[in-house]
């Protein structure tokens, strides 16, 4: 979460960017983009007890003008359009390690993502699962790779790698 903050500071992100959390669990990432100074958050999950959950400490931190929807992303977004930022901190992740239908939820997850990304929008995303390589690969068609976060590096039997991938996409037609 910091890393992503830190990276949208710098990428000077403006205030008012609408910006889409997918999948925002107890919507604490919510909660420090409005502390960020962020005026345009959307999160959404399929999980009614995460919304409800979300909605409870967004409203203990008084913050009554962030929006929070239980929303299937992958069969249920079609109001949601437009959106300058839309980040994942596990989401694709998460239905990636479903065993039923697993190429297929990925490819409704990137379609939904298209749909959802106004063109030029930014895409976030941070795995535990995937390399940098097969993100690069899954989000090629539609996408143009911007940047790679820095996460951190363990080296095991002569091989390094990433604990965690964060990349940054652009959406293009």
């Amino acid at each position: 979460m910091n890393r992503v903050l830190r990276w949208m500071d710098k990428a000077e992100i403006p205030e008012n960017a609408s910006i889409l959390d997918i999948g925002t669990g107890n919507g604490v990432f919510l909660v420090e983009l409005s502390k960020q100074g962020f005026k345009n958050l959307t999160g959404i999950d399929y999980s009614p007890a995460s919304v409800q959950l979300a909605r409870s400490i967004l409203q203990a931190e008084d913050l009554t003008d962030v929006t929070v929807k239980e929303v299937d992303f992958l069969n249920g977004c079609g109001e949601l359009k437009d959106f300058d930022v839309c980040v994942d901190k596990g989401t694709f992740d998460a239905i990636s390690l479903n065993p039923d239908g697993t190429k297929a939820a990925q490819t409704h997850y990137v379609q939904a993502l298209k749909d959802v990304l106004k063109d030029k929008g930014l895409f976030v995303i941070t795995s535990c699962n995937w390399t940098k390589e097969q993100l690069l690969h899954r989000f090629s068609e539609g996408f143009e790779f911007v940047h790679v976060l820095p996460t951190p590096r363990f080296q095991f039997g002569g091989k390094s790698g990433n604990t965690v991938t964060a990349l940054i996409f652009k959406r293009v037609f």
